[in-house]
């Protein structure tokens, strides 16, 4: 008898790359791409609007009651947009809105955590109701909820222990002020599907609002691909990024055992427990690139006539930024080699702000790359089959990991009054880390 072997697909994980135009594109051609742009810009301001309020709720799962309205509406004919691109300019304004509607769900759970006056049974409805999108939606259009019998039981169960009228009002106002609709002025691209580009000639021709005429591009590079792309305009530049996210595999590596907590600077990157470094000179990066974007701003506001230009702030900004980036990268993969990870520990951090050193430090703060190297760090983790565990930030670096109690830092060093721990206060906070990714 004949076996069958069921073939399993290696695990991947998907990451964008980046293409450019070899050759500045010509004004008529970046306008037809503008033209392209602000079309898509008009089909997803006219989503929002017409789909973004309470109202459409219902609609917005799966969505296709949505794509047959909009197909009988008559604007892609009224714009003379072509259907690849008004169809996916529907898909990304009804993704921008469910994200909407998750921060606002989001931010009322955690409105309802913080409410003292609720009592456990009036948490657990309200938290019911937010995970019930039908639920939902019918209280917050002053509806009758009627779901699956299931769920219809379980909702008339924990209904009667609480006071609905009230908690219904509760959800209704915390939903018209955190309730927005959408509305974006940015036409600077637009997506494009595998059926509105080929590539061919080092280069790819991209399908214009011209019938049977497309436009050619030639490219830095002659790699291909079979996806749905981004294609993001530099008018000013006359040039074009070309954003491609492809699936690449899993690295699994049988060495990638360690577990080591990690503490994150912005001068130098990450400091791990045991007191190695990478991105040692990181702060001479940033220091660098924040320097010269101050330089930039005081030539422009007290002399307009030493400015460079725009063309030249943004390509040397460009630069810059290329330069640290490419950086941040090769350390973390040195990171990778060196510490042979199977789990991270990482401490939460808070946005950028001002310290209040004055108004140069201030700069340097701002300018932090660290939401580029938290989202570097994560997307090699990926990769290679890191495990990631964000902890708890509060106070991790105050206390002491030798006895729990509050310490003193001075001159990047830590000192515990208590138990006379002292170290490096990045390693104290690394050695927290994990600490506190144990705790379950």
């Amino acid at each position: 008898m004949k076996k069958e072997y069921m073939e399993i697909s290696p695990k991947v994980v998907c990451k964008t790359i980046q293409q450019y135009n070899m050759e500045p594109i010509s004004k008529e051609n970046m306008q037809k791409l503008i033209e392209i742009a602000e079309d898509y810009r008009k089909v997803k301001n006219y989503v929002y609007q017409r789909y973004g309020g309470i109202t459409s709720l219902e609609k917005l799962y799966p969505g296709y009651t949505i794509q047959n309205e909009m197909t009988e509406c008559g604007l892609r004919e009224r714009l003379g947009l072509p259907s690849v691109y008004y169809y996916l300019a529907i898909f990304d304004a009804l993704s921008d809105i469910r994200s909407q509607w998750t921060r606002v769900k989001t931010t009322i759970l955690k409105r309802i955590g913080q409410n003292e006056a609720f009592t456990d049974e009036e948490r657990h409805y309200l938290r019911f109701v937010l995970k019930i999108n039908k639920a939902y939606d019918a209280i917050v259009n002053q509806d009758t909820v009627r779901l699956s019998i299931d769920l219809q039981n379980q909702y008339e169960m924990l209904a009667e222990k609480t006071n609905v009228k009230k908690l219904n009002n509760y959800l209704r106002r915390l939903t018209r002020k955190y309730q927005v609709k959408l509305h974006t002025d940015q036409m600077d691209g637009f997506s494009t599907s595998r059926k509105a580009y080929r590539y061919a000639e080092h280069g790819i021709y991209i399908t214009s609002k011209e019938k049977r005429k497309r436009i050619f591009i030639p490219l830095t590079d002659s790699n291909s691909y079979n996806s749905q792309l981004y294609v993001k305009l530099y008018p000013k530049e006359n040039s074009i990024e070309i954003k491609v996210p492809i699936n690449v595999k899993v690295h699994e590596h049988s060495d990638y055992t360690n577990q080591i907590g990690l503490a994150m600077g912005m001068i130098i990157m990450f400091t791990t427990d045991k007191g190695h470094q990478y991105g040692e000179r990181l702060g001479e990066y940033q220091i660098k690139y924040a320097d010269w974007m101050r330089d930039q701003t005081g030539i422009y506001k007290n002399n307009k006539e030493m400015n460079p230009g725009r063309k030249k702030y943004i390509n040397k900004k460009k630069r810059y930024e290329e330069q640290l980036h490419s950086y941040i990268n090769q350390e973390i993969n040195r990171l990778f080699r060196m510490e042979k990870p199977g789990t991270i520990y990482l401490p939460k951090i808070r946005g950028n702000q001002a310290v209040g050193a004055g108004r140069k430090i201030n700069n340097y703060v701002t300018l932090w790359q660290k939401g580029y190297i938290r989202s570097r760090l994560t997307q090699k983790c990926k990769e290679h089959s890191v495990k990631l565990i964000e902890v708890r930030g509060k106070d991790i670096s105050n206390e002491c990991c030798s006895c729990g109690n509050t310490g003193e830092k001075k001159e990047g060093v830590f000192r515990c009054p208590v138990c006379g721990c002292q170290m490096g206060e990045k390693i104290n906070t690394a050695k927290n880390a994990i600490k506190r990714g144990h705790v379950k």
